[in-house]
């Protein structure tokens, strides 16, 4: 491969949470003495990005000036050639593109621009965190309508539940995750047309967070939800951003792309309000250097990586881990694991699992905060030596202990 996704990135000191924020907050809590951290809980990824998005950065910082400024033509060119090249989209002009500080600050914005405090709005369950605590403090009451694993192992929407949910609370507004987080669906055109069509039968805006959208593992494919239909094209507020493809969230900048005026006017109005969802000359710029011709092959080659980490470490648990189960993602690198049937042969519970990883230094994340009530959530977007380290451990000191 071109790029490297194989050294050992060293992370302590260098401004992440990841590495320096354990024993705080929600984080797991640090090792004992003897282990090192592998870094399994954030979803961000411990490759260095490729090289043309710190070579804009630095250029730009030459210069010494960093006063008030406007997005570029390239800005703009440079989403529309990769929405093209990536996702086949055709049609979109800088007129659709807004900008975002986050994609929680794009749902909220769109969520608050048609919701009053005490609504209700369809998610799915598992659900992303970010989705409940941004809806919860905003004061809308979400609606879950869960998941099922058919009979192939695959996480699937229950189109049922949804339309009885709709019809039941009145709801007219739904937060779409595509690809899915946690679970890591990479959703089939025949299943967005279904639930595009539910929400077009009770009128409801839809959010769509496409972040992961980058992310796609071998023989799968996103399809934007915009691209469904003319009604979905008109109802969905689709947002994106580098962060995740391109581990670039600590620089913040997302954007949105809204095709419909009348929902674009209201959703720019609702975003501006709070007069900070500004952005920053050098996210833009790293945008820029991301969405390069260096950057298309650093994606095709990350994703490559990710393949590969993802089928071992789902062999490796159906191998090692008896009472352990995972359904392989599609997209993203987050793995979410049951150990339901674990827990109950061992006499144990989920608190005690995640404990005896950290302990070893394998930090997981809690998958209760995403809707699992027996489950762990980890990031697989390191190098392979490292996840085949970190399930060592677990193997010899957790569930074969």
């Amino acid at each position: 491969m071109r790029y490297d996704f194989t050294s050992h990135m060293e992370r302590h000191g260098k401004d992440s949470i990841a590495v320096d924020g354990l024993g705080t907050g929600f984080a797991p809590e640090p090792p004992k003495e003897g282990f090192d951290v592998i870094p399994m809980w954030v979803a961000d990824m411990n490759f260095p990005t490729v090289p043309t998005v710190t070579d804009a950065i630095i250029e730009r910082a030459k210069h010494p000036a960093f006063g008030y400024f406007s997005p570029t033509d390239e800005y703009y060119d440079s989403i529309i050639r990769w929405q093209e090249t990536r996702n086949g989209v055709t049609g979109l002009a800088p007129e659709h593109i807004g900008y975002e500080n986050g994609v929680l600050g794009g749902v909220v914005a769109t969520l608050n621009s048609f919701a009053a405090p005490g609504d209700k709005v369809l998610l799915h369950s598992p659900t992303y965190i970010g989705f409940t605590k941004s809806l919860e403090n905003n004061g809308l009451s979400i609606v879950h309508s869960p998941l099922k694993i058919d009979e192939d192992g695959v996480w699937r929407m229950d189109f049922e539940d949804m339309e009885a949910k709709l019809a039941q609370n009145d709801i007219h507004a739904a937060v779409f995750c595509s690809p899915h987080n946690p679970c890591g669906r990479v959703w089939e055109r025949w299943e967005i047309e279904r639930a595009m069509e539910l929400y077009r039968k009770y009128d409801c805006v839809v959010v769509s967070d496409e972040i992961w959208s980058d992310l796609i593992l071998p023989s799968h494919r996103h399809v934007p939800t915009q691209s469904i239909s003319d009604d979905a094209r008109c109802r969905t507020v689709a947002l994106y951003a580098p962060s995740k493809t391109f581990n670039l969230a600590g620089l913040v900048g997302s954007y949105h792309v809204i095709y419909d005026k009348s929902l674009r006017d209201r959703v720019t109005s609702r975003s501006s309000k709070c007069h900070y969802n500004g952005m920053n000359v050098l996210s833009m710029h790293a945008l820029v250097g991301a969405y390069r011709p260096e950057g298309y092959e650093w994606v095709d080659e990350l994703t490559q990586v990710l393949g590969a980490n993802v089928d071992w470490a789902c062999d490796y648990i159906a191998e090692h881990f008896d009472g352990v189960s995972v359904q392989k993602p599609q997209g993203t690198y987050m793995l979410f694991v049951d150990c339901s049937e674990w827990c109950a042969a061992n006499g144990r519970d989920i608190d005690w699992v995640e404990r005896a990883c950290w302990r070893v230094g394998v930090a997981v994340q809690d998958g209760r905060m995403f809707h699992g009530p027996c489950h762990l959530r980890m990031n697989l977007a390191l190098p392979l030596d490292r996840v085949q380290e970190a399930f060592g451990r677990m193997d010899r000191y957790v569930f074969n202990a």
